[in-house]
């Protein structure tokens, strides 16, 4: 082959070779721990300053990437270019801190300029070199030795074994500080709020409706009744919270249970009280609760709606799946997808709640909708519907809702619509 290429067999193989040399790197330098690393993390732990981590080269990429670890997992910790340090970046360091130089060599021109600078102001040093002999070993009061490494390139002088080792070793040490802190999620989650990995740390009411947002009636209220109060002109969650006069909750009443009402003939219910159709005892989260653990609930429970509760038993927000769905993993994310999908007030009602383009006109006092009228009259809502079935379940709310706000009311059930109407899966009742 012409010079400079290689058959997609030699690329594997060479690359194999590349990583198991790394590899094997790895496994030499465990072997190498000793009571220096106790000394290094101990004196890490006990730090009343910062850790300046400094470095040039590939070393000192690897410099600031430990310095973000060590960062984020309890230890404070900044970067310092050795060549900006010799021109007055050293004033950033006092007797309080602590140094962690790397270097493979030990001997690195613009690293062994700022030692003499470092050993005036009383700072100790951790070196993290092949050699504790080389000058940057002798000038340290504690040495994480890797110890002679070949490199992987084909000439043998690119890092890359060796930068692997100081990696592999500066995250043993700041992990290794970080139990000794007994660092938790809560702690991860103060120095990493952002992005999906710091909501999924996040507490339940980070990610909460407030109650304020929700939909909250009494007991002994009727369906009708409770659509007819609990209306909302913001979007809505898919459930409503139903307590005792001691405000303590008691049981969820979902959209999908209405549609199931509505389904099963069962429309007469509407005039009954809620506790004879409402979910009683619901499985809820606790105020403080990670919002990890109210992730997991919601997928292993297929449910949609998770209320939030204090000590005392009372609803002081939801979870709605619609405002986490991001967080979930993304096989968990498609299972929701093909088996629901959502609706909210800010979609294409005409498109994709009503799908016949003819006008429908369903059988029920005061309701005739039809195309034109869909988006007015199911606006603000948010509900799961069949994927394979599109006759929703805002169709049933609206009808509820309206009914029950109508000026002169019917009491007589309403009859069954014109179009068939099938109840998430994710509903907060648990199938029996």
């Amino acid at each position: 082959l012409p010079t400079g290429v290689m058959s997609p067999f030699d690329q594997i193989r060479y690359a194999r070779e590349v990583i198991l040399l790394e590899s094997q790197a790895l496994e030499l330098i465990t072997t190498r721990l000793d009571t220096e690393f106790c000394r290094a993390a101990d004196a890490v732990f006990a730090c009343n300053g910062n850790i300046i981590v400094s470095g040039i080269g590939k070393a000192g990429l690897i410099g600031q990437k430990l310095t973000a670890t060590l960062a984020s997992t309890g230890t404070k910790a900044h970067f310092l270019h050795p060549a900006e340090a010799i021109h007055g970046d050293l004033g950033r360091v006092d007797s309080r801190d602590i140094v962690l130089m790397l270097s493979q060599s030990g001997e690195t021109e613009e690293v062994t300029r700022i030692l003499p600078s470092l050993r005036a102001a009383e700072v100790p040093i951790i070196a993290l070199t092949s050699r504790r002999t080389s000058t940057l070993g002798k000038a340290s009061a504690i040495v994480l030795e890797i110890g002679p490494l070949r490199e992987a390139c084909a000439l043998g002088v690119a890092p890359s074994t060796s930068t692997t080792a100081m990696l592999a070793m500066g995250d043993a040490l700041a992990l290794v500080v970080s139990r000794m802190r007994a660092f938790s999620h809560e702690d991860f989650h103060r120095y990493h709020p952002g992005g999906a990995l710091g909501r999924k740390l996040a507490k339940v009411e980070d990610a909460m409706r407030p109650l304020d947002d929700c939909r909250v009636t009494r007991c002994g209220q009727t369906v009708r009744e409770i659509f007819a109060t609990t209306r909302m002109p913001r979007r809505r969650t898919g459930a409503i919270m139903i307590v005792d006069p001691q405000g303590i909750l008691r049981g969820i009443f979902t959209d999908s249970d209405l549609a199931r009402l509505f389904e099963s003939r069962r429309d007469d219910l509407l005039d009954q009280s809620v506790r004879e159709v409402m979910t009683k005892s619901p499985r809820t989260v606790p105020l403080g609760a990670m919002l990890s653990d109210a992730l997991e609930i919601l997928a292993e429970r297929k449910i949609s709606e998770l209320p939030v509760v204090d000590d005392d038993g009372r609803p002081v927000g939801m979870i709605d799946i619609t405002d986490v769905l991001g967080l979930f993993p993304e096989q968990v994310r498609q299972t929701i997808g093909e088996r629901t999908l959502s609706v909210s007030s800010g979609d294409s009602l005409q498109s994709s709640v009503i799908t016949s383009p003819l006008p429908i006109t369903l059988a029920a006092p005061h309701f005739t909708l039809n195309h034109d009228s869909a988006a007015e009259t199911f606006g603000g809502g948010s509900s799961w519907i069949s994927a394979a079935h599109p006759a929703p379940v805002n169709i049933a709310i609206a009808m509820a809702e309206q009914s029950a706000a109508s000026e002169t009311p019917k009491q007589s059930p309403i009859p069954r619509p014109n179009a068939r109407f099938f109840g998430s899966p994710n509903s907060n009742r648990v199938p029996g």
